[in-house]
């Protein structure tokens, strides 16, 4: 009898230890099933307020892109010669804005020039879609350096020095020009966003790269 008892007692214990098993491995799957659900839950959430905020700042960009900028000077862009020549061509304006020019562009893809580059190459890549930043000895070192790493290696822009133009930094499109004093002057980046191949542009999209380079 005793044998007997003792052979039931090892059952029970083994089946109590088998339920203890099962419910440890329940509890394991509900607490991994939660985490995963947990972690899954805070993925979409955050893939979602990722996607609203680059929808927001889309929606921002296109906003500011249709104000107007102040101080910016306007030229009929129909109005601007764009025959190819092979001679120097005398503008109305400095920088050009646009007018006939030379059949080469310059490489506007993120161009930072030291040296000054022909205007007439530069018109070119202003017919193209290109924003062309321009500066004089007037500008500060850091304005230009911080302006060179906003051209650098963004495409339809390039940069270069214009000695004898009247203000200390100025942008230039097809048709479209503004003058600032400094590289911080929130217009800067509004003039980025709406003219690097804006709609003001004759052919918006042509090449920027495989031009002159200097």
């Amino acid at each position: 009898m005793a044998s007997r008892k003792t052979s039931d007692d090892r059952r029970a214990r083994i089946e109590a230890m088998r339920k203890a098993d099962q419910s440890r491995e329940r509890r394991n799957r509900i607490l991994t099933i939660s985490l995963s659900g947990i972690v899954v839950a805070s993925l979409i959430g955050f893939g979602v307020y990722v996607l609203e905020k680059e929808n927001d700042e889309q929606d921002q960009k296109v906003a500011q892109a249709k104000e107007p900028i102040k101080d910016e000077k306007t030229w009929d862009a129909k109005k601007l010669g764009r025959t190819h020549v092979k001679q120097a061509v005398k503008y109305p304006m400095t920088p050009p804005v646009g007018g006939d020019h030379h059949q080469a562009w310059m490489n506007c893809n993120g161009d930072v020039y030291k040296e000054s580059i022909p205007n007439e190459n530069a018109v070119h890549s202003l017919e193209h879609g290109a924003v062309w930043v321009t500066y004089n000895d007037k500008a500060a070192k850091a304005d230009v350096a911080k302006l060179e790493k906003r051209v650098k290696g963004n495409q339809y822009t390039l940069m270069s020095p214009v000695k004898d133009q009247a203000g200390p930094i100025m942008l230039s499109a097809w048709g479209k020009q503004l003058t600032v004093e400094k590289a911080s002057d929130s217009r800067v980046e509004q003039f980025f966003t709406k003219y690097v191949l804006g709609e003001q542009t004759p052919e918006k999209g042509a090449a920027c790269t495989g031009g002159l380079r200097s």
